[in-house]
């Protein structure tokens, strides 16, 4: 077990943070960023090229994605409401034991209403788990540039990651759109892709590339040894992976990923990353240990970046935009329910099969096990959001379409919100 970090620096380099947060992304955020798969879908979406545009929810400007609760600082989440966790385990129907659920209502931010099912069920979150990665990425950014924001969103933008062994192999596709013939490649990468860091956490989130996963998980363990050297050349980068010892790899590692777990203030027993993504960056670096997470654990890093408090409020405001959908929505995301609103999601899927008779496998439907993983954010309408929440949902019902049964979820506590705070209007209304 780690010791858990005082968190007493991080606040104060929180604190002493002045630059503006001006970094721009989602759609209009391609000439601050970088990230060519974004201009393409702006392009599309304002009818400049032809292509699939994205929904009415996903076409939010840089300036209105914003974190929505750095007034509300009280630690941890509010007290369980036993009557929504009531009404939600009623949603979950007969299969409810095989749930993890934790959502927080904070459409109003000064009476937020917490409830959960299942919330310290914990398993392997699969994709999920790139968000640690992720922390562990801006953890060792804020680290080295405790209060240089500029010196931070320099090296993001301008730092070039050439793909190496590290990448190998991966079944996601990475999107990267050529802005000067307005043509969108998909394809699987290979040794030698090359884009900046901004690219590379926007592949590693929006499309969940694993092998842009591996690359920056490389690069926070690079950036958290060599400091202000980092970036180096990818001579060096190559010797210190092959002449560094296993142990002081794996040491490495831990401090990178799992120690940034517990200095947030979550529990490592309850949310880990135990390995790289990919085969060849496990086998370069034993990562220490298994990998899984809980509904309430996911909740809790949610929150901590709605308030700006997850590394520092620039961090916070970076992961939270690099979450927001302007790709293909798919699983929870999904649901029809959800088109008008802003989604914030990452999600992951570990499933596999038996023989059995009258079974016959399929995608997400295992019969061995069948984990579904989904962390969201919702803030619908978009434009205005009158109901604002988070979801954090796992399961392993076996046998059944996990990602249709996520879509379905969605749909159904985004209803079933809409109704408790239409029935909370018409009380107040009343009693004018």
């Amino acid at each position: 077990m780690i010791t858990k970090w005082m968190i007493g620096v991080a606040l104060t380099a929180s604190l002493m943070i002045t630059a503006p947060l001006n970094i721009a992304y989602p759609i209009d955020g391609y000439e601050d960023t970088g990230i060519r798969r974004v201009e393409g879908y702006r392009r599309i979406t304002a009818g400049e090229i032809p292509g699939t545009k994205l929904p009415q929810g996903g076409r939010l400007n840089t300036a209105a994605v914003d974190l929505r609760l750095t007034q509300q600082m009280q630690s941890g989440l509010p007290v369980v409401d036993q009557q929504l966790s009531q009404e939600i385990k009623q949603l979950l129907g007969k299969d409810a034991a095989h749930y993890g659920l934790a959502l927080l209502d904070y459409s109003d931010p000064n009476n937020m209403v917490y409830a959960e099912v299942n919330a310290d069920y914990r398993q392997n979150v699969g994709s999920v788990g790139k968000l640690v990665g992720a922390l562990g990425f801006f953890q060792a950014l804020a680290d080295v540039y405790p209060t240089d924001i500029d010196k931070r969103a320099a090296l993001l933008k301008s730092t070039i990651v050439t793909a190496d062994q590290f990448s190998q192999r991966d079944t996601h596709s990475i999107k990267v759109f050529d802005p000067a013939t307005n043509i969108m490649h998909r394809h699987s990468m290979k040794i030698g892709e090359t884009g900046n860091l901004w690219e590379y956490l926007d592949w590693m989130l929006s499309v969940s590339s694993n092998a842009a996963a591996a690359m920056i998980m490389r690069e926070a363990m690079l950036i958290r040894h060599f400091k202000t050297a980092y970036p180096v050349d990818d001579s060096q980068i190559q010797a210190f992976f092959r002449d560094t010892d296993k142990a002081t790899l794996t040491a490495l590692y831990k401090e990178t990923f799992w120690q940034p777990i517990e200095r947030n203030g979550i529990s490592i027993d309850e949310l880990r990353q135990g390995s790289f993504f990919t085969r060849s960056g496990k086998a370069a670096v034993y990562g220490g240990g298994l990998s899984y997470g809980t509904a309430k654990s996911l909740m809790q890093l949610t929150l901590k970046m709605e308030q700006g408090q997850l590394v520092d409020r620039w961090s916070s405001l970076q992961l939270k935009r690099l979450l927001y959908m302007t790709e293909r929505r798919i699983r929870y995301a999904s649901a029809p329910a959800l088109n008008a609103a802003a989604v914030y999601f990452k999600s992951g899927s570990l499933y596999s099969c038996k023989p059995e008779p009258g079974f016959s496998c399929g995608k997400y439907q295992g019969n061995v096990k069948n984990y579904m993983n989904s962390l969201a954010i919702i803030e619908s309408p978009a434009a205005k959001p009158e109901l604002q929440y988070s979801v954090a949902l796992i399961s392993n019902v076996l046998k059944v379409n996990s990602a249709v049964a996520h879509q379905t979820l969605a749909m159904r506590i985004h209803r079933l919100l809409e109704k408790r705070h239409a029935e909370q209007s018409t009380t107040v209304a009343k009693s004018l």
